[in-house]
């Protein structure tokens, strides 16, 4: 058996063979190219591992009731050493029993010496890019999401043999990253004794008259987080110079424009903090200015299809309805200036220069409409429709008392990352982390403030680590070794037919198929899923008085050591391919 090779999939290959002996020892005419052969896990455990409703999905093509056409393949099934029983059950599905024997040599074949992720095929080299949260300001609750999404996607994808870099997208250029340098300005002002007015309506005045009269624009910013900005630029003594020379000459746009940048690497150095206290690096923060500086977003018109684009009321249109979009997009305006799509085009054609072959991003909730522009400039350039994927991360909701947390960023009273980091303390990363991921990304999530700041087993990601600490718990009271590798003699098949050992056995085979399910679906979630059904398996185990190793000798012990040390590495790896750590103490790990 090849350790590649998925459970799941031997067993849909027993099954695959199976039809095909009953198609040829009964002369039947059906092809069985025609027929639709699946598996999956048994909806009740108590049928079995693995279930098949072929029996039910051609029934027409065999023109036959489901339990004839099951009772007519179990006698190819019955007897092959994979399975301990086979079966038939209502409505039409065939159910397999995988023999102890098998998953035993299925395991360990799989965890030693060495954990062994199964491969796709065909590697790809992909770049995922994820948060990109704009620096006008702090990241907020959807940027986590998507940093803990992004992260974990990562590492999945890596255990299909893809190489992957991380990417955050810097979008330091343009009217918002101006108008954050204004606000920044006004404060400095205002903290040199002016009084700041605020613009509630617009009123046709420009900018710079806004700036004069010391008015905050309507669109500007309004978060404390400006102030500190502007406390931070007035305390660096090289900066007063600059102040003086602003105001002396009432060079607005050179101030405004000088702090915008500083301000965006204000707020992108700040970024960076919490994603590192998050447990998320980036191979590279590419700049959106440097797209535009090299010449690149100008460039976009002599890479796309001539056919289309197309000048419409003095505006270059990318003509994105010949690729699904409701209607064509203006890459250029009137003025020749480029438009948010022309540089998104530019930064994604740059990502395939680079030699990706797959490019994947994140976005947050309010990008759907994007997806089919984006995706159509992508197959004018020349790519593939699976080379370019856009994943949704839908919007968090807050929740603490039962009642949702109110947000609003323009006016600075939402929270941040950092204010979720602050709350949820010293287990924030982990926390946080499995919180963010235990849903699918393309549903809004409720994060539950009071469940998530509950150190007990209530809480999901302590229910996981307290599993694993208790096993190694049981180690070092035994005085076992936990690097132990070599179980050829040490494991009788006997002693592992109880219900809750034999259960437990089945949840660990599991692992790798469910790695494997949640890295080709880029749903993480399936692996959080799984990890709470070891572990209440593993509970039930635990809990049973049959099962306590210290009370245990000879092979028998061996055996319960073996099984608690394959969930322990399942544990771990699965906490690990999220970011979550696996403490090996904890204080409630006797318990």
């Amino acid at each position: 058996m090849k350790q590649k090779e998925l459970l799941k999939q031997i067993v849909l290959t027993e099954l695959t063979q199976a039809i095909g002996s009953f198609l040829n020892k009964d002369q039947n005419h059906i092809n069985l190219t025609d027929l639709k052969i699946r598996i999956e896990y048994s909806r009740d455990e108590k049928f079995g591992d693995y279930s098949t409703p072929f029996a039910l999905e051609n029934k027409n093509s065999f023109n036959k009731n489901p339990k004839e056409i099951a009772e007519s393949i179990l006698p190819y099934l019955e007897g092959k050493p994979i399975f301990s029983s086979v079966s038939f059950s209502p409505p039409g599905f065939i159910n397999f029993r995988i023999s102890l024997d098998f998953l035993l040599k299925y395991i360990t074949n799989s965890f030693f010496p060495n954990l062994v992720y199964a491969n796709i095929d065909d590697p790809k080299k992909i770049i995922l890019e994820f948060v990109s949260a704009n620096p006008t300001g702090p990241m907020n609750i959807v940027s986590a999401r998507s940093a803990a999404l992004g992260d974990a996607l990562t590492n999945l994808q890596q255990t299909l043999g893809n190489a992957v870099e991380r990417e955050f997208y810097v979008n330091d250029y343009g009217n918002q990253v101006y108008l954050l340098g204004v606000a920044v300005f006004l404060r400095i002002k205002e903290l040199l004794g002016e009084t700041l007015l605020f613009q509630e309506e617009e009123d046709g005045r420009s900018i710079n008259e806004l700036i004069e009269t010391n008015v905050l624009p309507k669109e500007s910013y309004r978060g404390e987080y400006i102030k500190n900005i502007a406390k931070e630029f007035i305390g660096l003594e090289s900066n007063k110079l600059k102040i003086e020379d602003w105001m002396k000459n009432k060079d607005w746009d050179g101030a405004c424009d000088f702090l915008s940048r500083f301000s965006v690497e204000y707020n992108l150095s700040r970024q960076k903090e919490d994603l590192n206290l998050f447990g998320v690096n980036f191979n590279r923060f590419f700049s959106e200015r440097s797209l535009h500086e090299s010449g690149d977003v100008e460039n976009i018109s002599n890479l796309l299809k001539p056919e289309d684009i197309k000048l419409i009321e003095n505006k270059l249109h990318f003509l994105s309805t010949n690729y699904g979009d409701d209607k064509d997009r203006v890459i250029k305006r009137e003025d020749g200036r480029p438009t948010y799509l022309m540089a998104d085009i530019a930064y994604h054609i740059n990502k395939f220069n680079r030699g990706f072959d797959t490019v994947i991003d994140i976005w947050g909730p309010d990008h759907y409409g994007y997806i089919a522009r984006l995706k159509g400039a992508m197959l004018s350039f020349g790519k593939r429709e699976e080379d370019f994927k856009v994943i949704i991360a839908q919007q968090v909701n807050l929740i603490e008392n039962k009642e949702k947390v109110k947000m609003s960023k323009r006016l600075g009273i939402f929270q941040t990352m950092r204010d979720l980091m602050s709350y949820l303390g010293k287990n924030a990363k982990d926390v946080g982390r499995y919180f963010f991921l235990m849903r699918s990304s393309d549903a809004p999530l409720d994060f539950d403030l009071d469940l998530a700041k509950d150190e007990s087993d209530k809480n999901p990601v302590f229910y996981l680590q307290y599993a694993h600490a208790r096993i190694c718990s049981i180690y070092r009271e035994l005085d076992e070794d936990l690097s132990q590798t070599d179980w050829d003699t040490k494991i009788g098949l006997e002693f592992l037919k109880d219900e809750e050992r034999s259960r437990l056995l089945f949840w660990v085979s599991r692992f790798q198929e469910e790695v494997f399910d949640a890295a080709t679906s880029f749903e993480p979630h399936r692996l959080t899923n799984y990890l709470q059904s070891l572990s209440k398996s593993f509970t039930r185990f635990y809990s049973h008085k049959n099962n306590r190793i210290k009370e245990k000798v000879g092979l028998e012990k061996d055996t319960l050591l073996y099984l608690i040390l394959v969930t322990k590495i399942a544990l771990a790896n699965g906490l690990s391919l999220l970011g979550i750590s696996s403490p090996e103490r904890m204080s409630k790990e006797e318990s």
